[in-house]
């Protein structure tokens, strides 16, 4: 498949199996929490995650020149991975469509491990329990309570708004989503130099989907 510039740079998973027959020299930059790649991911893709992007930009954009599709769990962190790594000069940038759900939906492959909650659930649960709380408070105990569950749901407007999740960003620095078999300099040096260096120290313990 051969894409000129014009064409959208977000590839559905079907796409992104022909793109990579056609490139194999792409990788694949998995933005979500350690955990979540712990969980599922697609074989051969590394994982930085998406609040580590910061830290570890610059020397991605620097010596990585092969074409780069960035994944997450449905689509919406990996287009901020994209705006944040294009700010920093990366042109090479792809965004799989759906992310990792619609590429399992798509009856693709995947590395499993350990089951691990996805961070969006993480953040819907905890969002809606603050929620809950706030307003049974405000029944039971004091009308100020009910502040709690509005300042959730104006949080959840402005995520929605701005495309950003300050709770997502707070729950993946939780030790269950930073399990300690991840090697971060490690799969940077494996992402730069193309190898299939492990992002996990226990490869053995992936089965296939």
């Amino acid at each position: 498949m051969t894409r000129t510039a014009d064409q959208s740079r977000v590839l559905s998973p079907r796409e992104l199996s022909e793109f990579r027959a056609l490139h194999p020299e792409t990788r694949l930059l998995d933005v979500r929490s350690p955990g979540e790649f712990e969980s599922s991911h697609i074989r051969g893709s590394y994982n930085v995650p998406l609040d580590t992007l910061p830290e570890h930009g610059e020397e991605i954009r620097a010596s990585v020149e092969a074409p780069v599709v960035l994944i997450c769990q449905s689509g919406s962190r990996a287009r901020r991975a994209e705006v944040a790594l294009a700010e920093s000069g990366m042109s090479n940038l792809l965004v799989l469509d759906g992310g990792v759900t619609r590429w399992i939906q798509d009856g693709l492959e995947v590395d499993r491990g350990p089951s691990r909650m996805s961070l969006e659930r993480q953040v819907r649960i905890s969002a809606g329990a603050l929620a809950l709380a706030g307003g049974t408070l405000a029944l039971l105990v004091s009308p100020l309570w009910g502040l709690l569950a509005a300042g959730v749901g104006g949080g959840l407007v402005f995520a929605g708004v701005s495309d950003t999740c300050a709770m997502g960003t707070l729950l993946a620095k939780l030790p269950y989503n930073r399990p300690d078999s991840c090697d971060m300099e490690a799969t940077i040096r494996a992402l730069e130099d193309g190898t299939q260096g492990p992002s996990r120290r226990d490869p053995g313990a992936m089965a296939s989907a």
